[in-house]
C-alpha cells in the first residue's frame, strides 16, 4: 500500500475519534469487559461469552459490546464497565456469567444499577492514582490501532520526525528527568545521547531494544502496560530510534506473557500497515522496524548483557559490564535498552513537553536528571492488602498512602509488618518506614530500591526469615551459574536459611549469612548476584530478633514455620 503521510494520519485520527464517540454516545450505551491476563484467568472469557450470547438472544442492537485491558483492580476480576448515555460509567466487579446477564437486563436494558456487585462510589484505589502511562487503561481496545490514534496516540511521532532534530529529542528527554523504570534508574536521555555518540564515533548503526522480560516475583507492571496500550511502546521506540539514529529495534518479551506478546505482534503489524514502521515512515525518509523476540523464561535474561546474548541466539549469560552495552551491545553494535514503562513515557514527554513531565515527582531535574525522580511510577501491589492490582502514582507518594489508602489496608484487619519493594534485588521496609517517600533515591537510602515496580505487602503472620529464604531460593534457582560467588554463595546461603527455618540453625549462622552477602555484593558478575544480599540484609537489619528466635529458641514468632511450631510445642 502507498506510504502514509502526516495528512493521512490526521484523517485517520478524525475518523477514529468520530467512531469512538459514536460507540460511546449513540444508542443505549457501551459495555466493556476487561480481558487482561488477570481477568481471563478469573473467568472474563466466560463472562464475555455469556454477554455476547444474551445480547444475540435478546436481539439488542443499540448497545456496543467491546473489550479492553485490565481495569487495574486485579483482585476483583472479572470486571466490566457499563457506560450509559447521560450517566457516569459504572464498574462491576467479581463477575460471573450469571451476573453479567443481570447487568445487561437490569442496568443496560432496565436502567437500574445492580448494586450487589457495582462500585457505586469512587474508591481510593482509583482516586489516589495519577494515570500517565496507564491513561488508556480500560478505555481503548488494545487490538485496535484506531482506538490508540483516537485517544491521542501517534500525535508525538510527527512532531519528533518533522519538527525536531535527534539532538532536540534527546535534550527534551533529558530535561524531563525521565529515569529508567526497569530498576537501575539511569537517566534515559543520557543513555540515548551516549548511544548516539558511540554510533557516530564508530560509524556503525545502533539498535533500540525494549526489555519486556519481567521476571521478578510479584511483578506484573510491564505485562499490564503492554496489554493496556501496546502502541505506546511502539511509538516510543520509533521516537527513540529517530533520536539515536537506528533502523533496527527489538522487543524482548518473556515466554510467560502470551497475551502481551500477541498484542505486541499485532501492534507492530498494524503500525507497518499504516506506514508507521518500515521504509520511509510518514514520508520523512526514516526507516525503522521492530522485531518481537520471545525469551525462554530465564530470569537472568532481564539483565542487559544476558538479554542481548539471548537475542543473538547464544546462551543467556551476563558478561562483565566494564564495556557498556550502549557502546558494544547486541552484535557489538551500540544498543539502547529501556524497559516497557520507560518507552511508553516517551510519546507523552514529546507531545506535552519536558516541563509537564518534570513537574510531577520529586526534586529539580531541569538541569540534572539525577537530582530527583520525575513523573509517575507503575507498581504491582500484591500480598496482604485488600486491593491488589496495578497502580500508577506520582513519584514522592508515601508507602502509607499506597498501602493503606490505594491498597485499602491489610487483609482481615491484621497488623502490617513489612513491604518488599524492588523484587529479589530490593529489600524489606518495616512499619517505621511507612511515611517514606517513594522515589529512586529515598528507597535506595532506606536499603531497598525502586526496581521495576514490584511491591509485596506482608502482615504479622508472615515469617521474615522464610521470606528472605524464599527470595534466596528464587535467585539460587535462576542463577546462570557462570560466576562462582553467585552460584556457590547463593547455594550456601540457601542451605543456612533452610536449616534455620527447619529448626537446625546454629549460633554464628547470622554472621555467616552477613559475610556471604558482603562477598556477593563485591564479587558477583551481574546484578542478580550483587543485589541478592538486599532482601536478606534488610530482613536481618529490621527483624534480627526473628532470626535469633529461630536459632536460639527453635521458635517462629509468626507461627509460620511448621517444623519450629512442632519443636516449640514439644518443648
Amino acid at each position: 500500500m502507498p506510504r502514509m503521510t502526516i495528512g493521512d494520519l490526521k484523517r485517520i485520527r478524525d475518523q477514529a475519534e468520530q467512531t469512538m464517540m459514536a460507540g460511546s454516545g449513540e444508542g443505549r450505551g457501551k459495555v466493556t469487559v476487561h480481558m487482561g491476563t488477570c481477568g481471563n484467568a478469573a473467568g472474563a472469557r466466560e463472562v464475555m461469552a455469556a454477554l455476547v450470547k444474551e445480547v444475540e438472544t435478546l436481539k439488542v442492537t443499540d448497545v456496543v459490546v467491546t473489550t479492553s485491558s485490565c481495569a487495574g483492580l486485579c483482585s476483583r476480576e472479572p470486571m466490566a464497565t457499563v457506560d450509559m448515555a447521560g450517566q457516569s460509567p459504572v464498574k462491576y466487579v467479581d463477575l460471573t456469567p450469571e451476573k453479567i446477564v443481570r447487568v445487561l437486563k437490569e442496568h443496560v436494558l432496565g436502567g437500574a444499577i445492580v448494586a450487589d456487585f457495582a462500585l457505586l462510589k469512587e474508591i481510593p484505589f482509583f482516586s489516589k492514582q495519577k494515570l500517565v502511562v496507564l491513561r488508556n487503561r480500560g478505555l481503548i481496545d488494545p487490538e485496535k490501532i484506531d482506538d490508540y490514534i483516537a485517544s491521542g496516540g501517534y500525535t508525538a511521532l510527527p512532531k519528533a520526525l518533522i519538527e525536531m532534530t535527534p539532538e532536540q529529542i534527546i535534550q527534551e528527554v533529558k530535561r524531563s528527568g525521565l529515569r529508567g523504570r526497569g530498576g537501575g534508574g539511569f537517566p534515559a536521555g543520557v543513555k540515548w545521547e551516549t548511544c548516539r555518540r558511540a554510533a557516530l564515533h564508530r560509524h556503525v548503526e545502533p539498535v533500540a531494544i525494549c526489555n519486556a522480560d519481567e521476571g521478578d516475583p510479584g511483578a506484573f507492571m510491564d505485562r499490564s502496560i503492554i496489554e493496556c496500550d501496546p502502541h505506546a511502546i511502539v511509538e516510543g521506540m520509533i521516537i527513540g530510534a529517530r533520536a539515536i539514529g537506528c533502523r533496527e529495534g527489538f522487543v524482548y518479551v518473556r515466554h510467560e506473557y502470551p497475551l502481551a506478546r500477541e498484542l505486541l505482534v499485532k501492534a507492530v503489524e498494524q503500525a507497518r500497515n499504516y506506514g508507521l514502521l518500515g521504509k520511509n515512515i510518514l514520508g520523512t525518509g526514516m526507516d525503522f522496524d521492530i522485531e518481537i523476540a520471545q525469551g525462554a523464561g530465564a530470569f537472568v535474561c532481564g539483565e542487559s548483557t544476558a538479554l542481548m546474548a539471548s537475542l543473538e541466539g547464544k546462551v543467556g549469560e551476563p558478561r562483565p559490564k566494564y564495556v557498556h552495552t550502549v557502546e558494544y551491545g547486541y552484535r557489538d553494535q551500540p544498543s539502547n535498552l529501556n524497559n516497557v514503562e520507560t518507552w511508553a513515557n516517551v510519546p507523552l514527554i514529546i507531545d506535552r513537553g519536558a516541563q509537564w513531565f518534570a513537574a510531577m515527582g520529586t526534586g529539580d531535574v531541569s538541569e540534572n536528571p539525577w537530582n530527583g525522580s520525575s513523573g509517575t511510577k507503575v507498581f504491582s501491589l500484591s500480598g496482604a492488602v485488600n486491593n491488589t492490582g496495578v497502580i500508577e502514582v506520582p513519584m514522592g507518594i508515601s508507602l502509607r498512602e499506597i498501602i493503606f489508602e490505594i491498597g485499602g489496608g491489610i487483609l482481615h484487619g491484621r497488623k502490617f509488618k513489612a513491604v518488599q519493594t524492588g523484587g529479589p534485588s530490593g529489600g524489606f521496609l518495616p512499619e517505621s518506614d511507612l511515611d517514606l517517600k517513594v522515589d529512586f533515591d529515598e528507597l535506595t537510602r532506606a536499603g531497598s530500591m525502586m526496581g521495576s515496580g514490584g511491591m509485596i505487602v506482608m502482615d504479622e503472620d508472615n515469617c521474615m526469615v522464610d521470606a528472605a529464604r524464599y527470595f534466596v531460593s528464587f535467585l539460587a534457582y535462576e542463577s546462570c551459574g557462570k560466576c562462582v560467588p553467585c552460584r556457590e554463595g547463593l547455594r550456601q546461603m540457601l542451605h543456612i536459611l533452610d536449616n534455620i527455618v527447619s529448626g537446625r540453625g546454629q549460633e554464628g549462622d547470622i554472621e555467616l549469612i552477613e559475610e556471604l552477602c558482603e562477598f556477593l555484593e563485591v564479587a558477583a558478575l551481574c546484578a542478580l548476584g550483587t543485589s541478592a544480599a538486599n532482601p536478606v540484609m534488610s530482613a536481618i537489619k529490621h527483624f534480627r530478633h526473628e532470626f535469633e528466635a529461630h536459632i536460639r529458641f527453635k521458635q517462629c514468632p509468626a507461627l509460620y514455620c511448621p517444623d519450629l511450631g512442632q519443636a516449640a510445642s514439644a518443648a
